[in-house]
């Protein structure tokens, strides 16, 4: 069944402002100027991090904003207008607006290697950063460092490689906004893929005089998920045939189906959820030795918590998932006689005894390999509930924070709004739990329903989806238990 959808480009001004090459620099014209203040304040404001524009306006302000809104509701738009790029792709096109006659890009040309083409860069890059993020969400100056590191790689990959090779497969935040990203209740897709396959130049991919092709390195006429698409927005200028629209859709579209299932958005969905779990209860938790451990960087304590850290994102719970898509399997097993081929069905009539036992043994083997990755997508709707609900209980005690650093950025005395002596205090103190149980219920129910589709689509009894709900419904209680 098609999914239900409405374009949204059918709307003048819409189809407009999209189609206009000043729209993206526009908007990337004002959060340069932010994450350059963020920088600078890092390195030269001071350093108490509740005081410093740097950490609260990145950690606090713009995280509550790509967490809470972006992503549940724009999917990857943060990727359009974030600045950490444009220097790179500005120096790649030599301009900054319009396209420059002849339209080659400024670069090195080099491919990035076809073993890397997939998100466990990303997903390395992401860990990483995790792992010291205490002291990189309080300390100012390697706040600063971490912003400065990730504009001087991606300004060297666009020298290197192709387009923004750097957002494509190296950017940690990139990773999981593209996983979220199919959530999100807006799309863009080419309208007719029959229109794409006849039109020769492929202009979307390849460029024109009118735009650059796509800097994602994604064809749009085969795009079917928002996981690589940036919401440039290049292609709708580059498009000579008008086949290129946004459009409105249910949430969740990307996921109703099993088709592009891989085990690196997989492990993405894993430790997004783990390291939920693990922000929820060191940064927010009662136990403030776990905070000053994962703080002590190099101290005996802290290799411990980094090594049970990295165990938990990389091992223990996928493992623990993996035996529950391994029990889904054999729950399943009644009704695996009918996903045999002709010549497993042979062999398993001519060598009863033996060659029987070995295709039966075969088949729940790759059985279980593909059940893993297919059923991990349940937890996409899971891990932005549980994000959602910690950066609501994160933010909501700190926003107030945001007011005084505005005034005072550098925290040298200023007051240029004044708010530089406003008092914290927490919002909608006693409330949280109110908004991040429905937030959390919600992100659950999405799971079930997934994991539900998933057991179908495979061709199993319903039940077998069970052991995946538990899974679920254990994640989201101990989440609920740290919060109320």
């Amino acid at each position: 069944m098609a999914t239900p959808r409405f374009e949204l480009t059918r709307i003048p001004i819409v189809k407009r402002a999209l189609a206009s090459r000043w729209l993206q620099w526009s908007l990337i014209a004002v959060t340069l100027p932010i994450v350059l203040l963020a920088i600078l304040t890092g390195f030269f404001g001071t350093p108490v991090g509740s005081r410093n524009f740097g950490i609260v306006f990145v950690w606090i302000v713009w995280w509550a904003l790509l967490i809470l809104l972006m992503l549940p509701f724009a999917g990857r738009l943060w990727c359009a207008i974030c600045p950490l790029p444009a220097p790179g792709e500005w120096l790649q096109r030599r301009a900054l607006i319009q396209p420059r006659a002849g339209g080659k890009l400024y670069t090195l040309g080099w491919k990035w290697s076809p073993r890397l083409k997939n998100i466990w860069l990303q997903n390395a890059s992401f860990l990483a950063v995790a792992l010291f993020s205490v002291v990189i969400l309080t300390t100012p100056l390697v706040s600063a460092l971490v912003l400065a590191l990730f504009a001087i790689v991606a300004l060297g990959a666009s020298v290197l490689f192709e387009r923004r090779t750097f957002c494509r497969y190296l950017c940690p935040v990139g990773g999981f906004i593209g996983l979220y990203a199919q959530l999100a209740p807006v799309e863009i897709r080419v309208k007719d893929r029959t229109i794409c396959a006849s039109h020769k130049e492929k202009t979307c991919y390849v460029g024109s005089a009118a735009g650059y092709g796509c800097p994602w390195l994604v064809f749009p006429g085969a795009l079917d998920k928002n996981t690589y698409c940036g919401m440039c927005t290049e292609c709708f200028k580059t498009c000579p045939l008008d086949n290129v629209a946004l459009y409105a859709r249910p949430f969740g579209a990307d996921l109703a189906t099993n088709k592009g299932r891989k085990l690196d958005e997989a492990y993405k969905a894993f430790i997004m959820l783990t390291c939920a779990l693990v922000y929820s209860i060191v940064l927010i938790g009662p136990w403030s030795i776990l905070k000053e451990t994962a703080y002590t960087i190099g101290a005996p304590g802290w290799w411990l918590y980094a090594l049970v850290f990295l165990a938990l994102n990389l091992v223990i719970v996928p493992g623990i998932f993996f035996a529950c898509a391994a029990l889904s399997n054999v729950m399943a097993s009644h009704n695996a006689a009918q996903q045999f081929s002709a010549r497993d069905l042979h062999q398993t009539w001519t060598r009863r005894a033996s060659g029987s036992n070995r295709v039966n043994a075969q088949l729940h083997s790759r059985k279980i390999s593909t059940l893993f990755v297919a059923y991990a997508y349940a937890l996409v709707p899971l891990g932005l509930a549980a994000w959602a609900a910690f950066s609501v209980s994160f933010v909501l005690v700190n926003f107030s924070y945001a007011w005084q650093a505005l005034s005072d950025p550098f925290g040298w005395g200023w007051n240029l709004f004044g708010a530089a002596n406003w008092k914290w205090a927490p919002y909608l103190a006693g409330w949280q739990s109110a908004l991040q149980i429905p937030i959390l219920l919600g992100g659950l129910f999405g799971a079930i329903a997934i994991a539900f589709r998933t057991a179908r689509e495979h061709h199993a009894p319903p039940r077998a989806a069970l052991p995946i709900v538990a899974f679920c419904v254990a994640f989201t209680l101990i989440l609920i238990g740290l919060y109320v």
